[in-house]
């Protein structure tokens, strides 16, 4: 499977690897610039963990001040979103624990009462009202499928088609080498079908 996400060299402005270097020397609007670019993939990776927005938007504060602080053994040339949601993904799971708060799911929506969403729907204006609801209908019958599955399966399967992660983003977040990663995903994925096939034969 090839990888997929944002990488540096998409990114409109000045590469990662700049800012990094700026950031070392000092300039605080160099690391500004890479939390802006990078927060809300920071949030939603920590929300899929703690399934608490006010929590994962503690770990994703915290886990940024980690990472400046950081900076200094971040190997130069190596991608930095990765190591990023790995601080992030490692903060998340301590509150967690420290808190000892799990739910039953994770949502595919984001967080009640907040804006972000972790992958937003729009509706498409070109589409006829028949054709909304349908769409509408196979979203439902998603969701539904996936409530179906495990925690990890769910988590596994968020990280990859609605968070856009690339499998070795993933295995830093979950904590595994890729190789697992990519079972894991397979795994998922093949029970999700079974899901679909079940009980949403049309999605």
């Amino acid at each position: 499977m090839p990888e997929s996400g944002p990488r540096s060299e998409d990114a409109v402005g000045p590469s990662d690897g700049l800012l990094i270097e700026q950031a070392r020397r000092g300039d605080h609007d160099a690391y500004a610039a890479l939390v802006r670019r990078y927060q809300d993939v920071g949030f939603r990776t920590a929300f899929l963990i703690t399934r608490s927005a006010p929590d994962a938007e503690d770990a994703t504060q915290e886990a940024l001040v980690k990472a400046y602080r950081a900076l200094g053994s971040f190997r130069s040339g190596a991608p930095f979103r990765p190591w990023l949601l790995k601080i992030v993904a490692n903060e998340a799971r301590n509150r967690r624990r420290a808190i000892g708060r799990r739910r039953d799911a994770v949502s595919l929506d984001g967080p009640a009462g907040d804006s972000r969403p972790v992958r937003p729907e729009p509706v498409d204006p070109t589409l006829a009202v028949e054709d909304q609801l349908v769409a509408s209908e196979r979203r439902a019958g998603l969701r539904s499928a996936l409530r179906g599955l495990s925690d990890d399966d769910r988590q596994v399967i968020a990280l990859r088609w609605f968070l856009d992660l690339s499998e070795s983003e993933m295995a830093a977040v979950i904590g595994v080498a890729r190789g697992t990663v990519k079972s894991r995903l397979s795994r998922a994925m093949g029970r999700l079908r079974e899901q679909l096939l079940e009980g949403h034969p049309d999605v």
